[in-house]
């Protein structure tokens, strides 16, 4: 499954719940029970910078060019929300990560529940994705 189907996939399992703050409920809920991510790794270099609430966010890209994600952070919504984009983005590809925007935030209306600043604090979240997948800056 290429990276684009498996957003579609995604968005399209979100869009069983129709109504959009329960969809919202549900995501932020995934942030609430995703564990796993290693205590020593919350440290001032895995934070995101340009995030209004601390995220840590850690990766690397295996021997077959695929990037792995994991993230943490202190805000329940902004914690969902991210523990999509890396269950989205871990695995796949470096070059599909660079050419593949993460659109569900718009297709699932979750930009509709988030400030103007947390949706400035995903956008951090996707660069330093990409940083870390060693995707130059200049990339989309």
């Amino acid at each position: 499954m290429s990276l684009a189907e498996k957003q579609q996939q995604l968005i399209d399992d979100y869009q069983i719940i129709e109504d959009p703050v329960e969809r919202f409920s549900a995501i932020v809920g995934l942030g609430k029970n995703s564990k796993g991510f290693p205590e020593s790794a919350r440290v001032d270099e895995n934070l995101v910078p340009g995030c209004t609430s601390r995220v840590w966010l850690i990766g690397e890209v295996d021997d077959q060019n695929r990037a792995h994600f994991q993230l943490d952070a202190e805000a329940p919504g902004i914690k969902g929300v991210a523990t999509l984009l890396c269950s989205l983005y871990s695995g796949e590809p470096v070059e599909e990560i660079a050419s593949v925007e993460p659109e569900f935030v718009s297709a699932l209306r979750i930009d509709r529940n988030l400030t103007t600043t947390r949706l400035n604090g995903l956008h951090h979240i996707r660069k330093r994705m990409l940083e870390i997948a060693g995707v130059p800056s200049n990339a989309p």
